[in-house]
């Protein structure tokens, strides 16, 4: 029997039992998967990889799923991506433009809202109201259902916008609710509700790095979020509080608090480079990190940009623009 780990944004495998074992040893917080099992389960839930006596029992399957259940596996390192694998007549939801390959079997339908039952209920009225948060938090009307019409299985995938790492999250495991960055959602299991989630504080609201909006992620399916650079997860004890660049935080399940705090006076903000607020963190709960978020990404991009329209500074070069004439770029 062969086992398959995600730990802090990777995937390890295939490993013995005894490999897997001790690797749940070094870090428990992760998912685990084998033949045998329907979906990634959490390791903290598996009987199999834990060495302690006291024996868990693993929750039976929910009877009134709302949402499909997925099977699915991370691919790359630096530029992940996700594939889905598709039963008949199961659906994954993605943001316009996420879609990297699908089966023929696949079909793509634009649809008002999430496609979560609780969008869907009502009449067209409330269907314009749960595609209005979208826009509000800076998101498209419509999102894109995909769904297997054939027979076996399909498989799709979704490609992150920027270099990172792809977090697959059981909503379950978090308490059914996740709050993250409005732009680091990437799809997930159809059922999955995708609403808004503005930020009671008016400070948090004005120098969270998201302003008064993020998104909120609840239901008893998968989901899977994009982070750039390296993902850290950390479990943050009842009253631990850690402080963390606004721009790094990607996603923290429901029970954490999240404030915004101001630190250093004036001239730590104009030349140390950090800004004048931080985002406190405080348990308990967990939450989820990126080493580089894609504003920092940008801000090097442009700044690294030519100057002044189409001219370059010739950077690289002795001969700055005649080097580019030198080397077949004739624009000055």
């Amino acid at each position: 029997m062969k086992w398959y780990l995600f730990i802090d944004g990777q995937q390890l495998g295939p490993l013995s039992p005894d490999e897997a074992r001790k690797m749940v040893r070094q870090d428990s917080f992760g998912y685990a998967w084998r033949d045998g099992f329907s979906q990634w389960l959490p390791i903290s839930a598996i009987d199999e990889l834990n060495d302690n006596n006291e024996r868990t029992a693993t929750p039976p399957p929910t009877t009134n799923r709302m949402s499909d259940e997925v099977d699915f596996t991370i691919q790359g390192s630096e530029m992940q991506f996700v594939e889905i694998e598709l039963d008949p007549g199961e659906s994954a939801v993605a943001e316009a433009g996420a879609m990297m390959y699908m089966d023929p079997s696949i079909t793509m339908e634009s649809i008002f809202g999430d496609g979560s039952q609780k969008n869907q209920q009502g009449g067209i009225f409330d269907k314009l109201v749960g595609a209005g948060k979208r826009v509000i938090s800076g998101e498209s009307l419509f999102t894109t259902v995909f769904t297997h019409q054939g027979t076996g299985k399909a498989d799709i995938a979704f490609g992150a916008p920027f270099p990172g790492n792809v977090i697959p999250l059981n909503l379950p495991s978090v308490g059914g609710t996740l709050i993250c960055q409005k732009d680091s959602f990437l799809c997930a299991a159809k059922g999955v509700s995708i609403d808004i989630y503005f930020q009671k504080r008016i400070l948090t609201g004005l120098f969270g790095g998201e302003g008064f909006i993020m998104e909120k992620l609840e239901g008893d399916g998968m989901v899977f979020i994009h982070a750039g650079g390296t993902v850290l997860e950390k479990e943050l004890r009842a009253g631990q509080t850690l402080q963390v660049d606004t721009g790094c935080v990607v996603a923290f399940d429901s029970k954490v608090s999240f404030d915004i705090q101001r630190i250093g006076n004036i001239k730590t903000a104009l030349f140390g480079g950090e800004g004048l607020f931080l985002a406190n963190l405080t348990g308990p709960g967990r939450i989820w990190l990126q080493s580089l978020p894609f504003s920092r990404l940008a801000g090097r991009m442009l700044k690294a940009a030519p100057q002044g329209g189409s001219k370059d500074r010739g950077e690289g070069s002795l001969l700055g623009g005649l080097g580019n004439i030198l080397n077949g770029d004739n624009r000055l």
